[in-house]
């Protein structure tokens, strides 16, 4: 167990972090989606293959479960990034107009859409491995994605639409 807890807590983390925009809330996803490993494997019930998949889609459970209990909370797109660069303060203020842009954006889309627009732009996983994190065929996690993408080009460039 130390072994998998060591292999993939960091990027749990990072996962749970992007979604909620907490850093007390991420580590209190992990800890959690650690201990419903370990409840799993206890019952007999754990993964027999995929286990980051499994690991992810039950962090993804556990956000879920979480928004449905709470507000809305803004989602962060880069949590290491500073809000502002001291060289270039307008270039940053551009930067960080459009991230609270597409943090909007994001809100909007279906928790299916976000997911998967995180697990491939942001955590760079293949289809394969998202369609096993959310328990869907590849087919599925294709059209989530294109659905999630064109929503995201009408929320984020709607003066484009109105010149056409």
């Amino acid at each position: 167990m130390v072994e998998v807890y060591d292999r993939y807590n960091l990027e749990i983390y990072r996962y749970a972090f992007r979604q909620l925009g907490d850093q007390e809330m991420a580590e209190d996803c992990v800890a959690e989606t650690f201990s419903r490993f370990l409840n799993a494997i206890k019952h007999g019930s754990g993964p027999r293959q995929y286990l980051r998949a499994y690991l992810y889609r039950v962090s993804h459970n556990w956000i879920v479960d979480y928004f449905r209990r709470q507000p809305f909370s803004p989602l962060p797109l880069e949590p290491d990034a500073p809000l502002v660069a001291e060289d270039d303060p307008a270039g940053s203020a551009a930067k960080n107009m459009e991230n609270a842009a597409l943090r909007k954006a994001l809100a909007r889309l279906t928790p299916d859409q976000r997911q998967v627009i995180v697990l491939k732009f942001l955590e760079e996983w293949p289809n394969e491995e998202i369609a096993q994190a959310l328990e869907k065929p590849v087919g599925a996690v294709k059209a989530l994605q294109h659905r999630a993408l064109n929503t995201l080009h009408r929320l984020l460039a709607p003066e484009e639409q109105s010149i056409e």
